[in-house]
Parts: structure tokens; C-alpha cells; sequence
């Protein structure tokens, strides 16, 4: 067999495994096998793509602490101190709970740095409570779904640390970049939910009131200063994103330690209540619920599972890229695209390949995989590296709530109970929001770049 029928077998051997919910890294793992042979690559080059990946790159230390640090932050409290302030500043408003979820949601981003995790944990944790505030089931699971595309947008991100590592681009400038975009999409979700909410007459108001504000806030004191921990030490220089991971990971450790005899003590004989307000003394309302330290080794087991099947996919990529390169796959692309216009007409082509990329694979494959082929071209007709890392992975955030694949509408769909089919028109909204927010931070580098 010649070479290209052999690529098309391999290629289309790939696709049908895809398609029959084969892990992806299996996928990409026969493909690149197969692949290899045919582009004259020892299998041994596998194994020195790994090790070099993983024995040379201090950034990618920081996935698995960040990764470590969003399970920290759910079982000791923190995500529910957090969503309580948020309610607190939003419930006066027509939809106020929904736009407090979608506000937890990117609260929970500033910390753990996962799409899907915080889809998980915000819509377990809010999704029963906007169902008894009358908002619509299937409504409150899209906005669930929609709300955790911000995940890995908002810093710390685990894919800007992949996407960085991938572009040898600085994670700290790509952390940076990423805030306003981030707020922005977390701003144009609250406001379709407050026009959602206010045709249908969702969701019951509580009085504003500053008193609760404050409290709720000290409440959420913790989460607060472990997110300005991060965003402090990366910003001034005083720690890498990597040693900025350690650094949080041993505080919500030490904070969920501390805290859990203190706050039991104190909630001896108290039952559990549905108020996300509710904070009876200042003493109590500092604390968190924490965990036993028996329970640790139990979170960083989950961590390490998640990153471990992070971490396969990153070394195969490497290899994926070099086999893409030998078969010309990259200039192939660079030669349609320049050729159909200039600098506008390039980014807009390439962020509708990231959409189509986004409607089936999962953010970090479609990273690994589109990346290292469009973010040169995008280069190449003036694009900044940082801004199109932005303007790339705004794209992958929308594709977890994009059918057929829609990774967070499985998750929202997992953890409410809401079956999938149920929740697709409720979700149109929200894409047409983040769409528009997309193509302002597109087609303005100044919302990506200042604070870089």
C-alpha cells in the first residue's frame, strides 16, 4: 500500500473508534503508532517524546496542584462560602440565584482552573436550591453548564498552562490575558440570564441589603485570599504559576485542617440549612467546614486520576505534532487560509475551525491537535501569540457547551438529572452570549493584552 492509503485507513480507523467512545488518548495513541511507521518514525521516539515532556517542563507541575486545588476548595467549603456571597450580591435581581451561579461559577474558575469541575461543583451545589426558588429545571442545568465554560478561561487555567507549554509562551502573561475576557464572559451570561428570567418571572427576590453583603463576604474570606494569593503572586513576579499552585494547595490544606474541629464544634446539634446567607456568628462565618486529615489522601487520589489522564495526552501530542508536520499538514492549512485574505479574514477562519474542533473533541485534545497549526498562521499575518492563545481558547470554552459533544451539558446533565436532549434549547442563549463575547475580545486586543 502507498503511504497516503495508508494514512487515509489509519485516519479513518481513528475516526470510527472516536466515534464509538474510545478514549481519545487511545485514539490519538493508535493513530500516532500506525502513523509512525509510515512516516519513518521509531516507536522508540514514543517513549523519548514522554520523557522529555515530562522530566523538562517545571510549568506542567502546576496542572496537577491546580487540579488538586479545585477538590480542596469543594470538600472543605470554600465553593459554598463563595456562592452564598454571590447570591447575597445578586438575589435582590429578578433571576438573582441563576446570575449568583454563573457569578459562583467564575469564583470557583479564580481558583481550580477546570471547565468541567466547576460545572460539577456549582451545579450540585445550586442546582437543587434554583429548582425550589422556581426557576425551571432544565434552565437551571443549561445555566449550570454555561456558567463553567469560564473554568478555563479565568486564571488559573489548566489549558493555558498546556497552551503555553505547547507555544513555548509565558503562563504567567497567558494568566493575565485571560481575566478581563473572563469576567466579560461571566458578565454576558448573567446578563441573558436576568432577560431570561425576567420574560419568565423566575426566581424569588430577597431584599438587598449591605449588612448581608459584608457578612457573607467575610464568610467567603478564605476563597478570596486564595485567590488573590494566586493572582498577586503571579502578577508581581513573586511566584511562577507553578510555585503559585504549591503555595495554594498548602494553604487550603492547612485552612481545611484547621477549620473542621473548630467549626464542629461550634454547629454541635445543627442541622444543615438551605439559606446560602445563613451565618450565625462571626466566630462560625470565619471557618469552613474542612475535612479530616484521614480524608486527605482520599482528595488527592481523585486529583491525581484526573491528572493522570491529563498528562498521557500531552506526551502523545508532542509525537502528534511532529508526524503532522512531516506529512505537510500545517503548511497545507498556512497556504488555504493566507490565501483567502488578510489579517481579519485569517482570524475568522481560524476561530470557525476552533468552533468546528470544539463541537466534538474535548478542549485539551482540540489544543494539542489545532494549536500548533494555527496559532503560527495566525502569527504570521500580525496576530499576537497571546492574544490569539485568548481569542483560541475562548473558542474551546464554548465548545463544552456546544452539541453533539458538549462536555459540560454530559456533566450539568450527570449531576442534576436533567437528561441531555432536555437542555439543548435552553443553552442557545447562553452560546449566542458567549459567541458575542468571543468576537469582541477577537477583533479587540486590547481587552487580552493591557494587564500583560
Amino acid at each position: 500500500m502507498t503511504d497516503g492509503t495508508l494514512t487515509l485507513i489509519y485516519s479513518l480507523l481513528a475516526t470510527g473508534l472516536f466515534m464509538l467512545g474510545v478514549p481519545i488518548f487511545l485514539v490519538i495513541g493508535l493513530w500516532v503508532v500506525g502513523m509512525s511507521f509510515v512516516v519513518n518514525l521509531t516507536l522508540d521516539n514514543i517513549g523519548y517524546a514522554f520523557s522529555a515532556v515530562f522530566t523538562t517542563s517545571f510549568a506542567l507541575l502546576a496542572m496537577p496542584l491546580f487540579i488538586l486545588t479545585g477538590d480542596l476548595i469543594n470538600r472543605s467549603g470554600i465553593a459554598q462560602r463563595l456562592s452564598a456571597f454571590a447570591y447575597a450580591c445578586l438575589g435582590w435581581l429578578r433571576g438573582g440565584l441563576g446570575m449568583a451561579s454563573i457569578g459562583a461559577c467564575g469564583l470557583f474558575a479564580a481558583i481550580s482552573g477546570s471547565n468541567s469541575a466547576t460545572t460539577a461543583t456549582i451545579g450540585a451545589m445550586m442546582h437543587p436550591r434554583m429548582v425550589k426558588n422556581g426557576f425551571d429545571e432544565r434552565f437551571a442545568a443549561a445555566t449550570a453548564a454555561a456558567g463553567g465554560t469560564v473554568g478555563i478561561i479565568i486564571p488559573p487555567s489548566i489549558i493555558f498552562i498546556v497552551y503555553g507549554f505547547l507555544m513555548n509562551l509565558s503562563i504567567s502573561e497567558l494568566f493575565l490575558a485571560g481575566i478581563i475576557p473572563g469576567l466579560l464572559m461571566v458578565l454576558g451570561m448573567q446578563i441573558t440570564c436576568w432577560i431570561i428570567c425576567r420574560r419568565n418571572g423566575w426566581g424569588h427576590l430577597i431584599r438587598f441589603e449591605i449588612n448581608r453583603m459584608i457578612r457573607t463576604a467575610f464568610g467567603a474570606w478564605l476563597g478570596f485570599f486564595a485567590i488573590g494569593l494566586v493572582l498577586w503572586g503571579i502578577y508581581t513576579g513573586k511566584f511562577s504559576p507553578t510555585e503559585a499552585a504549591g503555595v495554594t494547595v498548602g494553604f487550603c490544606i492547612i485552612v481545611a485542617l484547621i477549620s473542621r474541629p473548630l467549626y464542629l464544634l461550634i454547629n454541635r446539634g445543627r442541622g444543615e440549612s438551605e439559606d446560602l446567607t445563613r451565618t450565625p456568628g462571626w466566630i462560625e462565618m470565619v471557618l469552613v467546614e474542612g475535612f479530616r486529615l484521614r480524608d486527605l489522601p482520599g482528595v488527592v487520589l481523585n486529583s491525581a486520576r484526573i491528572a493522570g489522564m491529563l498528562a498521557p495526552l500531552i506526551g502523545i501530542s508532542v509525537v502528534m505534532q511532529q508526524i503532522l508536520s512531516l506529512l505537510g499538514a500545517k503548511d497545507a492549512i498556512e497556504a488555504f487560509m493566507t490565501g483567502i485574505g488578510g489579517y481579519y479574514a485569517v482570524l475568522l477562519m481560524a476561530m470557525a475551525f476552533v468552533f468546528v474542533a470544539g463541537m466534538v473533541l474535548e478542549s485539551l485534545p482540540n489544543t494539542i491537535i489545532m494549536a500548533p497549526i494555527l496559532a503560527p498562521i495566525a502569527a504570521s499575518v500580525g496576530v499576537d501569540p497571546v492574544h490569539f492563545a485568548v481569542i483560541f481558547l475562548i473558542g474551546g470554552s464554548i465548545g463544552f457547551i456546544t452539541p453533539p459533544y458538549g462536555l459540560n451539558l454530559y456533566v450539568a446533565s450527570g449531576v442534576t438529572g436533567v437528561p441531555y436532549m432536555r437542555l439543548l434549547s435552553y443553552i442557545v442563549p447562553y452560546l449566542i452570549a458567549l459567541i458575542a463575547v468571543w468576537m469582541l475580545v477577537a477583533f479587540v486586543p486590547w481587552l487580552s493584552l493591557v494587564l500583560t
